[in-house]
């Protein structure tokens, strides 16, 4: 009798564990796969966010003792011309880039047509991908070499001067973006590309069958499946906009006198070279107030609009 009472005590803890773990285990699991990535993320983003806004608020030249001065920092910017530049140029690049996802669904319309040879075409479309940034840069820093550049020499075919495109206060803004345009179209191609070949082949008989054709059957009953795509394609094609830096490092270094600079790049500029990490902190939440902004918007648009679907 004296085994036989702890023995029953631990089948019936046995017995609770078991029953616990039945009833939470739906939501178990998922909290330990999540849990990793949580931690990094506290400790690689939430931490280095609440670190750059604390240093925001001090006059450090990255080497001394932090000088606490307060807002002076973001007031600062607010007179500073070079931040509306970078601002302008900022807006620029998300208008221009917003043309990647549809022109990169164009091209996987296309692609994803059933045409003999349509493999090598793909693997030719697939070359940016694979190419750093900084390669991206240096080829097209060429390219509009107004010297002995491949635009040069179109330009020259027809008689004609190729402008400075890099030198022109007016235009090189442009000519980073479209250089950087060419991968972005490529990564959205990609995307839409395995979107369209996960589409649902009973939505599309019935489209069929109804008679869709064309353009109803790719606005009705195509686009709809791409829905999650098109988030995913938009949010990343506008995040990359918003933080672009490479590019304008490898072309243009901000050039010239500034009229290509963005706020990635002046944060850059403003923390390495002038030795201000207090104001390039600024920048950067600044930067990082804009795209909170715009991902909690479009969340919030994406869920409803996945709501009213339902």
């Amino acid at each position: 009798m004296s085994l036989a009472a702890p023995i029953a005590a631990r089948s019936a803890g046995h017995a609770g564990l078991r029953r616990r773990w039945r009833r939470h285990r739906d939501w178990v699991w998922p909290v330990l796969f999540l849990l990793p990535g949580g931690v990094l993320f506290g400790l690689v983003i939430v931490q280095s966010t609440v670190e750059s806004l604390w240093i925001s608020l001090h006059d450090w030249d990255g080497m001394g003792d932090k000088v606490w001065i307060g807002l002076a920092n973001y007031a600062e910017l607010l007179d500073d011309p070079q931040f509306y530049t970078s601002l302008q140029n900022n807006l620029i690049w998300l208008v221009l880039f917003l043309l990647a996802p549809a022109a990169g669904l164009g091209l996987a319309l296309l692609l994803n047509q059933k045409i003999g040879g349509m493999r090598l075409v793909k693997s030719l479309f697939f070359v940016p991908l694979v190419l750093a940034p900084v390669t991206v840069g240096v080829v097209f820093t060429w390219f509009y070499d107004p010297t002995f550049g491949l635009l040069a020499l179109i330009f020259q075919a027809v008689g004609a001067t190729a402008p400075a495109l890099l030198s022109d206060e007016r235009f090189v803004t442009f000519a980073v973006v479209a250089a950087a345009l060419w991968p972005q179209i490529t990564f959205c191609m990609v995307l839409f590309l395995a979107g369209l070949n996960n589409l649902d082949d009973d939505i599309l008989g019935a489209g069929r069958v109804d008679g869709a054709r064309g353009w109803p059957m790719f606005w009705n009953v195509v686009l709809p499946q791409l829905r999650q795509v098109s988030f995913i394609a938009i949010a990343v094609t506008v995040i990359g906009a918003l933080r672009s830096f490479d590019l304008v490092a490898v072309m243009t270094q901000g050039g010239p006198f500034g009229s290509s600079s963005v706020l990635a790049y002046q944060m850059y500029e403003q923390a390495i070279f002038s030795y201000r990490f207090g104001y390039g902190a600024a920048i950067a939440s600044v930067l990082f107030l804009i795209m909170s902004v715009f991902i909690a918007w479009y969340l919030r648009r994406m869920v409803r609009a996945e709501a009213g679907g339902g």
